[in-house]
């Protein structure tokens, strides 16, 4: 058995991750871009839709790597 080997969960959860902030960083370029050009408007009515759903794949995907930091380090 090689211990060097990620399951498909660890993959799953890190590469979600990965992706999760890489859109929280295109988020927060396109805020600004935003407020560059005066659509600040548009941007500050959808802040709030943006945060709720932000915050919720945020506590799943926390939930995701809790639950493969615990079967990993059972296994």
């Amino acid at each position: 058995m090689k211990t060097n080997q990620d399951s498909r969960l660890f993959k799953f959860a890190f590469n979600s991750l990965k992706y999760f902030l890489l859109a929280l960083i295109g988020l927060a370029i396109a805020y600004v871009i935003s407020a560059c050009f005066g659509a600040l408007n548009i941007a500050v009515m959808l802040l709030p839709i943006v945060i709720d759903f932000v915050v919720r794949v945020g506590i799943i995907l926390f939930c995701a790597i809790a639950i493969t930091i615990i079967i990993e380090s059972v296994r």
